[in-house]
């Protein structure tokens, strides 16, 4: 995919597979669609789907291996929706919602605060939902046969982990098998990833699992008006990208400030474009060594 780069020069990007964090802390998470369209939540649970009468003949919902189609053949205001956890019985609130139009919704990905259940076979997301996982990512770990295996594709578990890492209680974070913490090699200060909007981007943490690496960047409005954060306009060779927010506020308010997680195969440093070489300011004359000058 082509996009235009600074001073008007072409850069080649890979397309970026953008999962939308949504996290549940009981409080109903806002899950809007775009009538006609299918959108994915990625549960991660083995979950109950429930819905009022209403929504007869207007949503399609089909639910398999912790994940949840929702499709909505006509447009409708926000409706409660709830999923029930099979193993435990907890209620998972979305108001959802319905409206004509040409957005493309990214899949949802929901994260917990608290400990989350241990996965089972009917937890894991089909490859095909994911379009971003072969065979090989599900492989049992080459230590031994008793080890734990990675049900989740692994770009959408690396991304989850790095966000509990973040916001979680250390306590309360899932375990991967295998992930560690990386050094990034980014400056402290990248202007290449997002060079089309005023936002300042510093790399926060990394982490890594089978040849795939995560990296948690913070994006910071520079502005007084509002951004929204579009995965297109993402400059680099990244797997998969997933804003914590998808907007960012003005400048000086809390909601200033946001997480990208960007998913990556290979080193972290080698997927993002090189950073501009600032030209180098010659200063007229010689530097004074403080005397005075004595005439001939």
């Amino acid at each position: 995919m082509a996009l235009l780069g600074v001073a008007g020069a072409i850069t080649i990007s890979s397309p970026v597979k953008a999962v939308e964090l949504m996290k549940w802390e009981r409080i109903p998470l806002q899950v809007p669609l775009t009538t006609g369209q299918e959108r994915i939540v990625f549960v991660n649970r083995n979950v109950r789907v429930g819905f009022p009468p209403e929504l007869n003949g207007k949503l399609r919902v089909q639910s398999t291996g912790g994940a949840v189609y929702l499709l909505a053949k006509a447009d409708f205001a926000s409706t409660r929706v709830q999923f029930q956890d099979v193993e435990n019985g907890e209620l998972i609130l979305l108001d959802v919602t319905a409206l004509k139009g040409t957005q493309v919704r990214e899949p949802v990905s929901l994260v917990y605060r608290e400990e989350v259940s241990s996965a089972t076979a009917s937890n894991s997301v089909s490859v095909s939902a994911a379009e971003s996982v072969t065979s090989g990512n599900r492989e049992k770990t080459a230590s031994g046969d008793n080890e734990p295996r990675i049900t989740t594709p692994l770009p959408i578990a690396l991304t989850r982990y790095a966000a509990q890492s973040l916001y979680a209680p250390l306590r309360t974070v899932e375990a991967l098998p295998g992930v560690h913490a990386i050094s990034h090699g980014l400056p402290s200060i990248i202007t290449s990833l997002l060079p089309s909007e005023p936002v300042a981007v510093r790399p926060l943490a990394a982490w890594g699992v089978q040849g795939y690496n995560v990296v948690a960047l913070k994006l910071t409005n520079q502005r007084p008006e509002k951004v929204v954060l579009d995965p297109r306009r993402l400059m680099g060779n990244f797997h998969s990208a997933t804003f914590q927010h998808r907007w960012l506020g003005a400048t000086g308010t809390p909601e200033d400030t946001t997480v990208l997680y960007l998913v990556m195969q290979g080193r972290p440093d080698a997927a993002f474009l090189p950073e501009p070489v600032l030209p180098v300011v010659k200063s007229k004359g010689r530097a004074s060594s403080g005397g005075k000058a004595h005439a001939n």
